[in-house]
């Protein structure tokens, strides 16, 4: 045992000068960037996105066009051309809004009656997972982390497609249907399998419904009781509608595009995106939005009080407080400048929900927050306009109302924009476009060979 611990020792203290030199030769000359004109994060000095591609699948609209100058404006966001606003307010208290936008992505068009039904039907039938997938994958050595077990879950998916690397269309829609209705499945699945061998829970699997929504279904079998009222489901299944997608430059759709143009598989691709929307910059942002507040919530005795919330958001943006980031997380964002409409309409119904929960006071220090934060941040950066909130400000507290873990948050959005991601690998496919490439200036230095024994 000791001889073990000397060795590790020894092993930790190389290892911490590797990181060194890592660290060392990693480091580029940050002034390079503007000498080569390089767009760093594929994006313009003011933020735009380097526009890399084309699509008809959805567009995000924060600027209109007067008299010949670009005025930010309201944002927009729009689904195959429909406006997402209009599409909400054509939805009435109909529980499958969800598959129906799934289909507009998917299709182009909006369904009829009998097209949606039969669309459902599909999707039902599809919501199934191979005999002992739960066993032999989801439940053995479970993950800390949900997303890491949904791109485990959808690789092994591989294994059991006969055809799964064919990338013909027909091929590729039966595989996203097939990933669009089993993800809510391995996501709860997975949730519950951590709950049990990690937190020593009682494991509870519950089938879903086939008469249920999407929506539904995910509170049905995330609830130990399977209870839910009317309104949650419409809560989420909105939130569902509204992250389901997001133009192809977001990082996760554009990944979908990046890889689905080498050719390679289904399950291949969705993972990559996966993998992209884990990050905390990503699908991870509305986490921080929740760590944040409960940290507001234990330092701002007074909710009520605009100058004590703005003391401590400044202390916040100061890196006084908080993870001393600097950052008001849910604040800003890389396209839309007035509002995020996806901020709005969720906005609604988190009032709404807090009504049935009996949480208007959190409701209403959120509402401050956003407003507060919002003149703090325009006044610091000396903006002509403000900044609005993102999407991520309100939809960690919706889901904190329905009763869904943290450690689900990020699988939400992936159940969701899987409907995107897969509308976007077709386009890719159907367009047969060059693979993506784009390019990277060397700024190194070419050096002559030296041989290992004469190496200091």
């Amino acid at each position: 045992m000791v001889r073990n611990d000397i060795d590790r020792r020894i092993r930790d203290e190389r290892l911490n000068q590797l990181v060194k030199f890592c660290m060392i030769s990693g480091a580029l000359d940050l002034s390079l960037y503007d000498e080569y004109d390089v767009k760093r994060g594929l994006r313009e000095s003011d933020g735009k996105g380097v526009l890399t591609g084309l699509t008809e699948i959805s567009d995000v609209v924060a600027f209109k066009s007067e008299n010949g100058k670009k005025e930010p404006c309201q944002g927009e966001l729009y689904f195959q051309g429909y406006n997402v606003m209009d599409l909400k307010q054509g939805f009435a208290k109909r529980k499958f809004n969800y598959e129906e936008i799934t289909y507009l992505l998917l299709f182009g068009a909006l369904p009829n009656e009998r097209q949606l039904r039969e669309f459902i039907e599909i999707l039902s039938q599809y919501r199934e997972l191979p005999s002992k997938f739960v066993r032999d994958v989801i439940m053995k050595a479970p993950s800390m982390d949900i997303m890491n077990a949904l791109q485990r879950s959808v690789l092994t998916l591989y294994s059991y497609d006969d055809n799964a690397d064919d990338i013909s269309i027909p091929n590729v829609l039966r595989q996203a249907l097939t990933l669009i209705a089993t993800m809510p499945l391995i996501s709860v699945y997975s949730y519950h399998a951590y709950q049990h061998y990690h937190q020593d829970q009682s494991l509870v699997i519950r089938y879903p419904d086939p008469e249920l929504s999407t929506a539904e279904n995910i509170l049905r079998i995330l609830r130990s009781d399977g209870q839910y009222t009317e309104l949650e489901a419409r809560v989420l299944d909105i939130a569902l509608v509204i992250h389901a997608e997001h133009g192809g430059g977001n990082n996760s759709t554009f990944t979908t595009h990046v890889v689905s143009s080498t050719g390679t598989d289904t399950y291949s691709a969705i993972a990559a995106s996966l993998g992209s929307l884990k990050g905390p910059k990503h699908g991870g942002a509305n986490l921080k939005v929740e760590n944040m507040f409960s940290d507001i919530k234990e330092h701002v005795q007074n909710w009520e009080s605009d100058d004590e919330i703005a003391a401590y958001l400044t202390k916040i943006m100061n890196k006084e407080a908080f993870d001393r980031s600097g950052l008001i997380y849910g604040m800003g964002h890389a396209v839309y400048t007035l509002s995020d409409p996806r901020a709005v309409i969720l906005k609604e119904y988190a009032r709404s929900l807090s009504e049935e929960k009996g949480l208007t006071k959190e409701f209403t220090l959120y509402s401050k927050v956003e407003k507060i934060a919002s003149d703090l941040l325009t006044t610091r950066k000396r903006l002509s306009k403000p900044i609005c909130c993102n999407v991520d400000f309100y939809s960690g507290f919706v889901y904190s109302m329905l009763g869904i873990p943290k450690q689900m948050f990020t699988p939400i959005f992936a159940i969701s924009r899987i409907a995107g991601w897969s509308a976007h690998r077709i386009e890719e496919l159907v367009n047969e476009g060059k693979i993506i490439r784009p390019a990277y200036k060397y700024v190194g230095h070419h050096r002559e060979y030296v041989p290992l024994e004469n190496r200091l």
